[in-house]
């Protein structure tokens, strides 16, 4: 009876140590993937790809307002980056967008040195991007400037009338919804948005005046809507100077004492691909892993996301040429 009673306490023992090693090996299995998953993130790898180094941010396309991309710059203005390189490559988008870009680039440069790389682009809203940055360096062939504002909207009447359709509608006042699309635009409707873009004109002027310091004489010449080339811009003060991303390191180097030979990596300013799963986020880790990163890009910003911004955009605009715009 004795041995019987000792067989069963090891048992209970044995199955107890069972029992606790089986839940460490759980909170172990959930930790990891945890660990994982937020490595995997954006959010994570930028941890990681950043600190010690010289971030370097990738503005491209369309610009809309984007609350991911600012608090990406948010977590950039916290992390242990030793400075930050901008590449734009951009034909504006929104005045909204491209203000809230602006603000966020101004924050960010209160906290860590920031120089600004023109790309192929850096027109309209991409140029109100690149000019919260105190240095600004551009290929010679890149193109900047096109200061200026569009409210842009399409009208249906002439098709509405084609096909036999008619909008009817009740509203509070003349103005209210207009313009609309669904009717000729009326002087009283086109007067409010020549005022409305009167008023975003005159902040971008401002801010191009501020920012870059110039005189009202060298303003009008440079903001009637047209691009300069680099070569073109260097001497009208719409960029510091001429160059790649050596030069704007270089410039860190000499004029905010960042440490000479620092690696530069690539920081990533919202989740890739929209709402990632954990799937898409190991392959774009993967592709990044492999040196791929470009494909990844690619990804993102083609196919029907790409169309839909083209597409979709309407309102006060800072962009130039919208039609053609990538």
């Amino acid at each position: 009876m004795s041995l019987d009673s000792d067989v069963i306490v090891d048992r209970r023992r044995i199955r107890r140590k069972l029992t606790f090693w089986r839940v460490v090996a759980v909170l172990l299995a959930i930790a990891g993937i945890i660990t994982i998953a937020t490595l995997a993130s954006p959010g994570g790898r930028n941890v990681l790809a950043t600190s010690g180094s010289i971030a370097r941010v990738n503005i491209e396309g369309l610009i809309r307002s984007d609350q991911d991309r600012v608090e990406a710059l948010e977590r950039l203005e916290n992390s242990r980056a030793a400075a930050v390189i901008v590449h734009i490559n951009s034909p504006g988008g929104t005045t909204a967008g491209s203000e809230q870009l602006y603000d966020a680039l101004v924050r960010l440069k209160a906290k860590k040195p920031l120089v600004v790389v023109v790309e192929g682009l850096a027109a309209s809203g991409g140029y109100i991007a690149a000019i919260a940055a105190d240095h600004i360096v551009a290929q010679q062939s890149s193109l900047v400037g096109s200061i200026g504002v569009l409210f842009q909207y399409p009208n249906f009447t002439d098709l509405l009338k084609t096909i036999g359709v008619k909008v009817e509608e009740v509203k509070s006042s003349p103005l209210k919804a207009a313009p609309n699309g669904f009717e000729p635009t009326s002087p009283e409707a086109r007067d409010a948005l020549d005022a409305l873009v009167k008023d975003s004109y005159a902040w971008f002027r401002s801010l191009v005046k501020d920012r870059r310091g110039m005189d009202d004489t060298l303003l009008e010449k440079v903001a009637d809507g047209r691009v300069f080339t680099g070569r073109q811009a260097v001497g009208l003060k719409l960029i510091d100077q001429l160059g790649d991303e050596k030069m704007a390191i270089a410039w860190l180097v000499a004029e905010k004492n960042v440490k000479k030979d620092l690696p530069v990596r690539d920081y990533s300013l919202s989740p890739r691909f929209g709402d990632l799963t954990f799937l898409r986020t190991a392959v774009s880790v993967a592709l990044d892993a492999c040196g791929l990163g470009a494909i990844a890009r690619q990804m993102e910003q083609g196919g029907i996301t790409g169309a839909v911004d083209r597409f979709g955009l309407d309102g006060m605009l800072a962009l130039w040429r919208p039609a053609a715009s990538n």
